[in-house]
């Protein structure tokens, strides 16, 4: 009898600890619930991977920009979408593995009756300043999207919205975060913020940057508005480089910077990009300071790749070790992008101020950021070339070519602000074996599942826009 009672005392023991026999089907290693900021920290770090990858089967906006060309396989660089799943990738990059995070993030943080107020409203509006940012890529990409719809899973065929009125509405989302920031109090802080590390004063600059460049999509399009936005943002935007929101990679998969993945051993040993011989003519033409940190000498000259042909990657240039480093961050938006687009806000008259100081701030900030001297930056600044008084063109073409230098690297945003300003003149490929009536994108077109799974609402909403087209212009872009 005491062999009995000694062996069921353990068990009892055991039993007494659980509420009942369910608990012990809990896998400790798998857990049941997110929390709200790993959450976060995943959508943001999935959406600095989406922006930065260069991978051919998600991300081609450097070679539609012209930094970058192709050693071997031309088609995207002749602006094939559908010879991969490009659109598709990206689409579902930013609703899957962004928006949907954001989403239930936010969704936590709403029902956590335990955060005080002020947490909660800084929590909510941070999620809120990257869902803004997020949609507003998905509308400068594609036009119209899913939006009011899109992510109810009692929705699976979601109606796309007219791109003006999800544009409209995501000023109106970003005013009232920013409203909601106080920085007498935390967010979400430390290792989940991998943005600002919580830091809520910067999250405000960051939040009125990210106005500021909304603002200015509109500038051709509704001038007036366009104003009244820019007046409201360009006194709290970010004042340096320090404030930069920045992702900083590590060393080791899967948290390396994607560029990496493409670029360099043990990562992988594919040899596919060069630099573009478009971008390499103007900087070896204006001796820029930044080309060592964008790119390699062959036989102590910078070589770029002709655009849209295969070329040999042993006689051009490549891209540096420093932006192939697996450490090497993300930009989602810095301070050189914000003098630019105030520079071109005084030349709008959309504040008062002089364009040429913003415009050489915005290239001295680049040239330091990138690792050159301010030395170097005042040269560069003094040729005729270069100097806001002299340089060729009007404001666009002036602000335009170096915008686009500054923003080497930055695909998605360079091409944003190619079609926006309409300079540099990038030219599509032309040839003999090339197609014709070739044209650089403006556009990315819908991914293919769309027609497929969602077919009538994707056929209203290419009606809706003009076509289903890499041709087809957006809403913001009239000229």
């Amino acid at each position: 009898m005491k062999r009995i009672i000694l062996f069921l005392l353990p068990v009892v023991l055991v039993t007494a600890c659980v509420d009942s026999l369910d608990d012990y089907n809990i896998d400790q290693k798998r857990a049941a619930a997110v929390p709200a900021t790993t959450l976060f920290s995943n959508a943001v770090k999935n959406l600095s991977d989406v922006i930065t990858t260069p991978n051919v089967n998600t991300n081609n906006f450097r070679l539609y920009v012209q930094q970058w060309s192709v050693v071997e396989y031309i088609t995207e660089a002749r602006y094939s979408m559908t010879a991969r799943n490009i659109p598709e990738n990206f689409w579902g990059g930013l609703y899957r593995d962004v928006l949907a995070d954001l989403k239930e993030s936010k969704r936590i943080v709403n029902a956590d009756a335990l955060l005080l107020p002020e947490v909660k409203s800084n929590q909510l509006a941070q999620i809120e300043v990257m869902e803004v940012y997020t949609w507003s890529v998905l509308v400068n990409t594609f036009g119209n999207v899913p939006y009011k719809q899109a992510l109810d899973p009692k929705i699976p065929l979601p109606a796309y919205d007219d791109a003006s009125e999800i544009y409209s509405d995501l000023l109106t989302r970003l005013d009232a975060a920013i409203a909601g920031f106080s920085t007498t109090a935390t967010g979400i802080t430390g290792s989940a913020d991998i943005l600002y590390a919580g830091n809520i004063e910067k999250w405000k600059k960051f939040s009125n940057s990210l106005k500021l460049k909304l603002a200015m999509v509109l500038a051709d399009k509704d001038p007036g508005k366009a104003k009244t936005l820019v007046q409201q943002a360009a006194p709290n935007v970010i004042t340096s480089n320090a404030e930069n929101a920045r992702h900083t990679y590590l060393t080791s998969s899967p948290n390396n910077n994607p560029l990496s993945n493409n670029l360099v051993t043990p990562f992988t040993t594919r040899k596919d990009f060069v630099a573009g011989k478009t971008i390499i003519d103007v900087m070896n033409t204006l001796n820029d300071p930044r080309r060592p940190f964008f790119f390699t000498t062959v036989g102590g000259a910078y070589v770029g790749g002709r655009i849209g042909f295969t070329n040999d990657y042993a006689l051009t240039s490549h891209i540096s070790d420093k932006i192939s480093a697996p450490t090497f961050e993300a930009l989602l938006l810095d301070y050189s992008e914000v003098q630019f687009l105030l520079a071109e806000a005084v030349e709008r008259g959309f504040i008062t101020g002089n364009a040429e100081t913003y415009y050489n701030e915005a290239i001295t900030a680049s040239i330091l950021y990138w690792g050159g001297t301010a030395a170097e930056a005042t040269t560069y600044l003094a040729q005729s070339a270069v100097a806001y008084t002299t340089a060729a063109g009007d404001y666009k073409q002036k602000i335009g070519t170096q915008k686009w230098l500054a923003l080497n690297n930055r695909g998605y945003d360079s091409w944003l602000e190619w079609r926006r300003l309409d300079y540099p003149v990038l030219l599509p490929p032309s040839g003999p074996d090339v197609p014709d009536n070739l044209k650089v994108p403006v556009r990315m077109i819908y991914p293919i599942v769309e027609q497929n799974v969602n077919g009538a609402q994707r056929e209203l909403a290419a009606a809706a826009i003009g076509g289903d087209a890499s041709t087809t212009k957006l809403f913001w872009d009239v000229n």
